[in-house]
């Protein structure tokens, strides 16, 4: 009797098993739609930092759409007074939410080749990499030199623009993006170039570009099409004034990485 009674509740519990893994299988698969739950193996950061960046590049896109519609939908409400339109132009222009062409410069930082890395195992990662006051450097002798325009990945630069470290990546307008890094200026190429060649921050990075192989290419453009900022421009943060101000440029600026 006792074997009979095991034998049925053996045969009851293995439809119940079934029952349960089939629920199991079709929530899985709801839950999914479609998607991978377990991602590749071969993905990776840089996947995911480019992914990422397609689609905060979309989201700008999108908010630079909606905000033109804005705008023409409070003109369509009055006409506006032929002064005050002529100073939202020049505005416009120097706010840098109006595309814009000239000739200029475009410099190029890359981190050390993979080879430089793997030979020198006991040199600090950190002077192997790019780092966001190198960019900082790097966009503050532009504008030192006379910069019209600036942008950083193709994306307009402002003055309300931010530039921070997160990881082996660089955060610009929320956005991250991988090297190489490409900063381009219009305006006068000379007095650009004679700026990069003064800054004492880029001088010490061309030691470790001597040392290491650090990438740093400045390439002359005879004409440069720059796209209008299309990013929000309400302030973040702002500081009282008659405060001392944190620079934009490390400290270590002269010296050091």
């Amino acid at each position: 009797m006792r074997r009979l009674k095991r034998i049925s509740l053996w045969r009851a519990g293995v439809p119940l098993a079934l029952l349960c893994a089939g629920l199991l299988f079709a929530t899985s698969a709801t839950s999914a739609r479609g998607t991978d739950l377990r991602p590749s193996r071969n993905t990776t950061l840089a996947g995911l930092v480019e992914e990422q960046s397609r689609r905060s590049a979309a989201l700008v896109r999108q908010h630079a759409t909606l905000t033109q519609d804005i705008e023409r939908l409070q003109t369509q409400q009055g006409s506006i007074d032929p002064k005050v339109a002529q100073r939202l132009k020049n505005l416009s222009e120097a706010v840098g939410i109006t595309p814009v062409t000239g000739p200029g410069l475009t410099v190029t930082l890359k981190d050390a080749p993979k080879e430089v890395v793997r030979d020198n195992p006991d040199v600090d990662a950190d002077w192997l990499v790019i780092h966001q006051q190198d960019i900082q450097a790097v966009v503050n002798a532009l504008w030192a030199g006379g910069a019209e325009a600036l942008s950083i990945q193709d994306h307009r630069v402002i003055s309300t623009t931010g530039i921070k470290c997160v990881g082996n990546s660089v955060v610009l307008h929320g956005v991250p993006y991988l090297p190489p890094y490409k900063i381009t200026a219009i305006g006068d190429r000379r007095k650009l170039q004679k700026a990069l060649d003064d800054s004492k921050y880029i001088e010490n990075l061309q030691d470790y570009v001597v040392k290491f192989q650090l990438g740093y290419d400045v390439k002359t453009e005879s004409s440069i099409a720059m796209p209008a900022y299309e990013g929000t421009l309400d302030l973040q943060s702002a500081a009282v004034p008659g405060f001392e101000q944190t620079p934009t440029v490390s400290p270590t600026a002269t010296g050091g990485r």
